[in-house]
């Protein structure tokens, strides 16, 4: 069985072992290795030659969590799966924040067990495959209300989509967010609704709720009345997140002014920022003190694009002031442009009703930063881009 996987199996907390055998049993392509239940050597047992690691559990629990956690540290390369009986709400999250590629809910088809394997054996390999917890998550950042992280996020997700990516647009303005009007969508569900429905937020549930733009974008609305807020938690938040990194391309969330729990929740998922600012004083204090606050939760500055809208607006402001102020060089500079108002009115972003205009065309260069890394960047969010640009062009 030359060709056959092979796969560690660790039971943990309860799990059901025929039910686990009758899950793997029935894919011939796996060659199980091993069983512990109760594994004195742990390491030992990890030590063993082996394609992945597979942690059976009967519901999430802080063994669960270590077991995953000390398979990754002990292989970073070798991909781990969590099996959990019945639903895996409440697991998605932290299986992934320990180090698990995928999260499979018992009982599951041969087919399906097949496929999930299958898929996070791709992914270590280099080859994207759908259903992968890999999507990039774009957070979009503005200390400073009226920069313009709407029509920064509208403009930027269309482009992305119009290069036939499938794209996820969240509005985690709880209170006052305008991405439908930016975009013409009438809130017909919202994010309230995803929250009221109630766990597990699982791919078909949110595909009910997310709205579908002209341009292919899928958009999560936010909610309708600013009483709503109240509804919508850090932990919820983490969980759609999660669940919506396996079924799109990529993620991009368009934030409040500030930063909040919920803002910072996204920043700690997300793989960039793309902070954003304007030519004024307070805009580009506040963006600098924006910039250090990432820095000081450990957010690598190779992984923040800094956009500066209206960029040739004369106000006594120069680009040098810019830099001097902020202590970097914008990455993208989005010029005014009349057609912008007339554009976000109408509920048609710019890139799709201007293309030929100076702004469409800085919206186009930054949605280059999320599609064309560069040959000798090694991160994740590289990677991923790169293998999906690849199968795309397929």
């Amino acid at each position: 069985m030359a060709d056959a996987i092979r796969a560690l199996v660790a039971l943990s907390d309860e799990a059901d072992r025929y039910l686990v055998d009758s899950a793997l049993s029935g894919d011939s392509t796996i060659d199980i290795i091993d069983y512990s239940d109760s594994q004195d050597d742990w390491e030992a047992f990890l030590d063993q030659p082996s394609d992945l690691v597979i942690v059976a559990c009967a519901h999430y629990s802080e063994r669960t969590a270590q077991l995953v956690d000390r398979a990754a540290k002990q292989r970073p390369s070798r991909p781990i799966v969590v099996m959990t009986q019945g639903s895996p709400n409440g697991l998605v999250r932290q299986a992934f924040e320990a180090g698990a590629d995928d999260v499979i809910a018992l009982p599951e088809s041969p087919e399906g067990i097949h496929f999930a394997i299958q898929k996070v054996l791709a992914r270590r390999q280099g080859a994207s495959a759908p259903g992968t917890a890999t999507a990039p998550l774009v957070c979009v950042l503005g200390p400073k209300g009226g920069t313009g992280k709407t029509l920064i996020s509208s403009n930027l997700a269309v482009a992305l989509a119009r290069r036939d990516l499938r794209v996820v647009l969240v509005d985690l303005d709880l209170q006052f967010g305008d991405l439908g009007l930016a975009l013409g969508l009438i809130p017909e569900k919202t994010v309230y609704d995803l929250a009221k429905a109630g766990a597990p937020y699982d791919h078909d549930k949110l595909d009910q709720h997310l709205m579908r733009h002209d341009s292919g974008v899928k958009v999560l609305l936010g909610p309708t009345r600013p009483d709503h807020a109240s509804a919508i938690s850090v932990d919820f938040l983490r969980n759609v997140y999660a669940s919506l990194r396996t079924m799109c391309d990529i993620v991009i969330v368009d934030t409040p002014p500030g930063f909040t729990p919920e803002v910072i929740a996204t920043i700690d998922v997300s793989t960039s920022a793309c902070v954003v600012g304007m030519l004024d004083s307070l805009s580009l204090k506040n963006t600098k003190l924006g910039l250090e606050t990432l820095d000081l939760m450990g957010y690598s500055p190779e992984n923040v694009t800094l956009v500066l809208n209206r960029a040739d607006s004369k106000v006594g402001i120069t680009h040098d002031d810019v830099s001097a102020i902020i202590g970097r060089n914008p990455d993208i500079q989005i010029p005014s442009d009349r057609e912008i108002p007339r554009s976000v009115n109408e509920g048609v972003p710019i890139v799709a009703s201007r293309e030929r205009s100076e702004a469409a065309k800085a919206f186009r260069e930054l949605a280059d930063r999320y599609t064309k890394p560069s040959a000798d960047d090694a991160s994740p969010e590289a990677t991923v881009t790169r293998n999906l640009l690849t199968r795309r062009r397929r």
